[in-house]
């Protein structure tokens, strides 16, 4: 594994944000799902390179990818457990707080600390 040394701000931001008690039925739905994380992306003032790649996962899940022009969002959902992980990785100067909050209240629950 290479390590690479930076100086100055990093360029990039990596948050994770769980979400727990997701009863809704989004979770199942990969085009509300692809929906979503497009919606995420705008109001976070994010730019998609190409669609959301949505791929289904054992167990009903779903595993959305959105790539953006530097980072991606990331969405796996298990719906039997009620569970949602988001993961984003956003240029410095953005705030993947805004996406993460687009996703709470579509899931009608906060993010897990």
């Amino acid at each position: 594994m290479a390590v690479v040394m930076m100086t100055g701000a990093p360029p990039l931001i990596h948050r994770i944000a769980h979400f727990r008690g997701v009863a809704s039925p989004i979770v199942r739905d990969g085009g509300a799902l692809a929906g979503l994380v497009l919606s995420a992306a705008g109001a976070a003032g994010l730019t998609s390179i190409e669609a959301p790649i949505v791929r289904a996962l054992p167990r009903d899940g779903l595993a959305v990818v959105l790539l953006l022009d530097l980072g991606h969002i990331a969405v796996h959902t298990i719906p039997d457990r009620e569970i949602a992980v988001v993961d984003l990785l956003v240029a410095a100067g953005r705030d993947p707080r805004t996406a993460v909050d687009v996703f709470a209240r579509k899931f009608g629950v906060p993010a897990a600390a």
